[in-house]
């Protein structure tokens, strides 16, 4: 009894958990469901014209999650300084987050603008019945040209919402999310097509939706964060000058630097992965967007729970509750893992109909739906390795979570993935079964280090 108390919490802890996950989750559940939208209305366009986006998305997936990685290590110390009623605190990392951010504005713009038709090429190969090179590399540039303009209002709203979630305020991202996300949809729709009057832009007219959805979300987070000053006492201030004390400087620095390069490894790893598989020809890039865009929404749950970790494990160890912190990353844990098999068992017999939704060919559809049943039955993999992860990262762990994260892909899956698609005949669904299930040596070296509470840590 006593172990079953440490991997299901009472009535009162899933009420909190779910307080916390649940606005992540509608907020990332509609951002998918409109990117599953906004994916059936460019390829109503052309198979070509999906496939472009697609392949700058990935790459700009690398730059988000650069900003996602460079925040979250001044986002350990947030949770903390929360966590210890420290107002001041919270503000320092703020500033820091705001420098941080237009630092890597600046050299993403650069190196998009520089290489952005060369990393566009990496993805286009012969092959399948899909699509010509040429025009899928124009629609591409095309896309990422009009996308730069909305990399500085994502970069500052992620400062602002990532610091409103780390403090309690998890509500209020949600709501700006929602809103961003029914003008994205409208403007798509009104944008790609040409309705009522507007011009047919096609790729570049839902580039340009979602450059004004992201300043629409901008505005409304920067808007009510300084008007609701008891909510987020942390703004008081932030901008009378720009100071962050150089002792936290040096211990966000030395707990982030690690946080950042995982995540531009892990993205960038994922980038290779993705152009491993686009060897096999244009059929594969367009099934893996299709089933990329179907797994995102049917991951939500999963996904939300390592925010919800590092929300309530943060605070626990800021506190220096350690019982309650070890409490917490089991229940939610567990709870990540059962939540990903239900998933699962929703999305196997749904797989063959998503891809039925696109205008596209029998042999994408074919591949899709293939790829689609092996994420449903691997699901709870990476449910565990992603609750692990930041259940690793929420003690201040973040070599340890650069060694079983970006170092894992890169010395383990990349290689694999790569050989298995260059140098064999496997079919590709057989493939990506292979890259995504070798993930259970990464749960097996998560659990080790979660039993051997080598996270268990207070670092403010």
């Amino acid at each position: 009894m006593a172990n079953m108390k440490r991997y299901f919490g009472n009535k009162a802890f899933y009420k909190m958990l779910l307080g916390i996950a649940v606005p992540v989750m509608l907020q990332n559940g509609l951002t998918n469901l409109v990117s599953l939208l906004d994916n059936i209305m460019v390829g109503a366009v052309g198979t070509e014209q999906m496939s472009g986006v697609s392949i700058v998305n990935q790459l700009l997936f690398v730059f988000n999650l650069c900003i996602f990685g460079g925040l979250s290590g001044a986002g350990i110390f947030t949770a903390q300084f929360y966590g210890k009623k420290d107002v001041k605190g919270v503000r320092h990392t703020f500033r820091f987050k705001l420098m941080l951010v237009i630092v890597l504005l600046a050299i993403g713009l650069g190196v998009f603008l520089l290489f952005g038709d060369k990393l566009i090429g990496l993805y286009l190969h012969e092959g399948g019945e899909s699509g010509d090179i040429a025009a899928t590399a124009e629609y591409g540039w095309k896309y990422l040209r009009v996308m730069l303009w909305g990399l500085l209002p994502f970069a500052v709203q992620q400062a602002y919402a990532s610091t409103l979630r780390e403090t309690g305020e998890t509500v209020l991202p949600m709501k700006a999310g929602i809103v961003a996300i029914f003008v994205n949809l409208v403007l798509n729709y009104v944008l790609i097509f040409g309705h009522f009057g507007a011009p047919r832009m096609g790729v570049e007219g839902a580039a340009l939706a979602t450059i004004i959805s992201r300043y629409v979300e901008c505005a409304i987070i920067i808007g009510w964060t300084h008007r609701h000053t008891e909510e987020a006492p942390f703004i008081v201030g932030a901008y009378k000058r720009m100071y962050v004390p150089g002792q936290l400087v040096g211990q966000i620095a030395k707990k982030g630097f690690p946080l950042l390069m995982n995540e531009f490894l892990w993205s960038a790893g994922m980038a290779i992965l993705t152009q491993c598989y686009s060897t096999r020809g244009l059929d594969v890039v367009a099934a893996l967007n299709i089933c990329t865009t179907i797994a995102n929404l049917f991951n939500v749950v999963w996904i939300a729970m390592g925010t919800a970790v590092s929300i309530i494990v943060g605070r626990n160890l800021g506190a220096g509750d350690f019982e309650e912190a070890e409490n917490s990353c089991w229940r939610i844990l567990v709870f990540s893992v059962l939540s990903a098999a239900a998933m699962g068992v929703i999305l196997l017999p749904l797989a063959h109909l998503f891809p039925l939704l696109y205008n596209t060919t029998d042999q994408v559809r074919s591949i899709a739906t293939g790829l689609l049943m092996v994420v449903a039955a691997s699901g709870p993999l990476h449910a565990f390795c992603h609750a692990s992860y930041f259940t690793l990262r929420s003690g201040g762990k973040t070599w340890i979570t650069f060694l079983f994260d970006s170092a894992y892909l890169w010395i383990i899956s990349i290689p694999v993935a790569r050989v298995l698609s260059v140098h064999t005949l496997m079919p590709i669904i057989g493939v990506y079964a292979v890259c995504q299930f070798i993930d259970i040596v990464k749960c097996i070296l998560g659990y080790i280090l979660l039993k051997k509470k080598v996270w268990i840590n207070r670092i403010v």
